[in-house]
């Protein structure tokens, strides 16, 4: 597992230090914090940090996604690799589910938590008509009129960023106990370059 995930950074390592992109001026000062060593080492506190910002980037409706989340890894310390591949969890296939998802969440925090929506977009809303709209199974929409209102889609994915963010954490420190090194660093941080 480790060979394969080091393979697959030195060969993304590689592309993305190709001298057409180096030698693009407004970029050097990203490129040089993105590369160092510290960033691509798989580490439990990186991977865990990485994870998370990831999976808190992938639930926001924007995009350049990744761009956003190794941009953050560069702040927060974390694996460059893991964040983007986090990006992934909201591709063309999952996210219009994950965001009629999302709406619900905000709707559920919003009725039965009391928690306030956005007060400057809480006034929009889209009443529509649609047959059922299934997802594997799940029933995502039931036939009928339903309103979405954007107050609670955006209260929906700043929670559910934050949710999954938070629960990142836990889930690296679990998996990370049954690797041989109980996935520890290797040679300490050094400070940047």
């Amino acid at each position: 597992m480790k060979r394969k995930y080091l393979r697959m950074v030195r060969r993304t390592y590689r592309y993305l230090r190709h001298p057409r992109i180096r030698k693009i001026k407004w970029l050097t000062p990203f490129t040089q914090a993105v590369f160092h060593k510290r960033y691509w080492s798989p580490c439990r506190s990186t991977v865990a940090n990485g994870l998370s910002i990831g999976l808190f980037c992938a639930m926001l409706p924007i995009p350049m996604q990744m761009l956003v989340a190794a941009l953050g890894c560069l702040r927060a310390r974390g694996n460059v690799p893991v964040a983007i591949a986090a990006c992934w969890v909201t591709n063309p296939i999952t996210q219009a589910p994950i965001m009629m998802t999302q709406h619900k969440y905000g709707c559920w925090l919003h009725n039965t938590l009391n928690l306030p929506r956005p007060p400057f977009i809480s006034k929009v809303e889209k009443t529509f008509s649609h047959p059922d709209i299934d997802f594997l199974g799940f029933q995502l929409l039931a036939e009928g009129s339903n309103t979405i209102n954007m107050g609670d889609f955006v209260l929906g994915f700043l929670a559910s960023g934050i949710t999954l963010s938070l629960i990142a954490y836990p889930l690296v420190w679990i998996v990370s106990m049954f690797l041989p090194n109980r996935g520890k660093a290797e040679d300490p941080w050094d400070p940047p370059v």
